[in-house]
């Protein structure tokens, strides 16, 4: 660890902001109900306070790999958190609910710089036999933040305004921005790179039509040509923009990365865990209300233990991995997820909460363990100069895995309710709870194909 680098400060300051910005991603979403009756705009309009947030992430994050390249760590630090500050205060003092959604996109624009810098500055100031302790509290960040959101969200709507799940969030953002500008050091190497202005153009339909397809399948409908135009228009863009990446000296997104076989198992591994982390994050909740039938924030108070212990013991779980390697953590992890999947399917109308409460521990364990020593490892496997790239790609993976993970899980759990409800008349419960045991059974299939990936993961051999 370099001497005059103040690790723990500038760590502070990239993981508050990180936090508050992942946090947003889903705090809004069990407000949603409300929002719409107070700004009076309908269920699909209302959807994309949730839909622009993921949209505008997929859409920017594939630009950050050259930006970090082309700008110093301060430029972009100070960029992101001026952003989700900006962004957070519009937000909150929204009188229209255009200008609420603007504050949304500013915001998801600043945590679109923030998590590839994060993950690139530690990288730059941890060697490689500390670097899964970092990671492993960035994964506790990138895990708490998403899953505390309702939790907290559903305590602010209880007793105060929505305007409040905003407001509370601004004094950690300027405490961020204090630690920022005091303890942050340029990191990276600036180079002269151009970018590359069709490659923009073909990232952003490309990731843009691919998250936008699979947000708005659930309200259109899967046969819709919206979803259907989106998705093509956005695979046809991601394809060329890959062949463009290759033929370029200097590419935006550099994806020789590709070349190392760690990496691509990684990045498998990742798209798995965050296509049925993010999707959980929203069926689970839904099974509770609509299956068990109890109130939103009960929901958040059950699931709040296994969130708090995986926060206890995400830095315990980074130390284990750089003392023991990727193998010793990743696959006992993928074994508690497939447990918990397991246990997830046989869930109905009558499950005990406490039920609940365990095997979320478990799971949340599982995931602490496979997320961040995954990152680390899929990162470690490449040479120095790929890092930017590297990180650009696995972030804009995780974030197209969670728009489609929530996009196919939600509306598959809701064709097969609606198939159950056709069947047997009026038992909302017990169509939800069937809906949910499908979903979960896909889930589980997923969990097993990682287990299975894990057996082949190694430590690269020099990082």
């Amino acid at each position: 660890m370099n001497q005059q680098v103040k690790t723990g400060p500038i760590m502070a300051a990239l993981l508050v902001a990180g936090f508050v910005g992942l946090f947003s991603e889903t705090a809004l979403n069990i407000a949603l109900g409300q929002l719409s009756q107070i700004f009076n705009v309908d269920a699909t309009t209302v959807q994309w306070l949730a839909t622009g947030y993921f949209l505008t992430l997929g859409i920017l994050i594939p630009v950050t790999g050259i930006l970090m390249q082309k700008f110093t760590t301060r430029q972009m630090f100070l960029t992101s958190v001026i952003l989700i500050l900006g962004g957070t205060i519009l937000a909150a003092s929204a009188p229209a609910f255009g200008l609420l959604l603007a504050g949304r996109v500013i915001q998801a624009a600043g945590l679109a710089i923030n998590l590839p810098l994060t993950q690139n500055v530690i990288f730059a100031i941890y060697p490689p036999h500390k670097r899964g302790g970092a990671m492993g509290i960035m994964g506790l960040v990138m895990l708490a933040g998403p899953a505390l959101g309702p939790t907290l969200a559903g305590l602010i709507l209880d007793t105060m305004s929505w305007h409040y799940i905003f407001w509370l969030t601004t004094p950690f953002l300027l405490f961020s921005l204090m630690f920022g500008i005091i303890y942050l050091t340029n990191v990276n190497e600036v180079r002269k790179v151009s970018i590359d202005a069709l490659s923009v153009i073909l990232s952003t339909i490309g990731f843009g039509g691919l998250v936008y397809g699979f947000s708005v399948s659930g309200t259109a409908g899967w046969t819709s040509a919206t979803v259907l135009g989106s998705i093509i228009v956005g695979l046809i863009a991601v394809i060329l923009f890959s062949v463009r990446q290759m033929k370029m000296e200097t590419p935006m997104l550099n994806l020789r990365a590709f070349k190392y076989p760690m990496f691509i198992l990684g990045v498998v591994m990742s798209f798995i865990t965050f296509f049925n982390m993010l999707s959980m994050l929203v069926i689970l909740p839904m099974y509770m209300q609509m299956a068990l039938v109890i109130a939103a924030f009960t929901t958040g108070l059950i699931l709040l233990p296994g969130s708090l212990l995986n926060c206890l013991l995400a830095p315990t779980i980074g130390r284990l991995f750089d003392k023991y390697g990727p193998k010793a953590v990743i696959t006992p992890g993928t074994i508690f997820v497939v447990i918990s999947y397991a246990i997830y399917v046989q869930f109905g109308t009558e499950t005990a909460l406490w039920m609940v409460v365990i095997t979320h521990i478990v799971m949340m364990l599982g995931i602490g363990a496979v997320l961040a020593s995954t990152q680390t490892n899929t990162l470690n496997s490449l040479p120095k100069q790929y890092y930017p790239d590297g990180i650009a790609i696995t972030q804009t993976i995780q974030q197209v895995a969670g728009a489609v993970g929530i996009a196919v899980m939600v509306s598959l759990s809701e064709s097969k309710q609606e198939n159950y409800l056709a069947t047997t008349g009026n038992e909302l419960p017990q169509a939800a709870a069937a809906g949910s045991s499908f979903v979960f059974t896909i889930a589980l299939v997923l969990a097993v194909i990682n287990f299975v990936l894990s057996l082949f993961m190694k430590k690269p051999k020099e990082a």
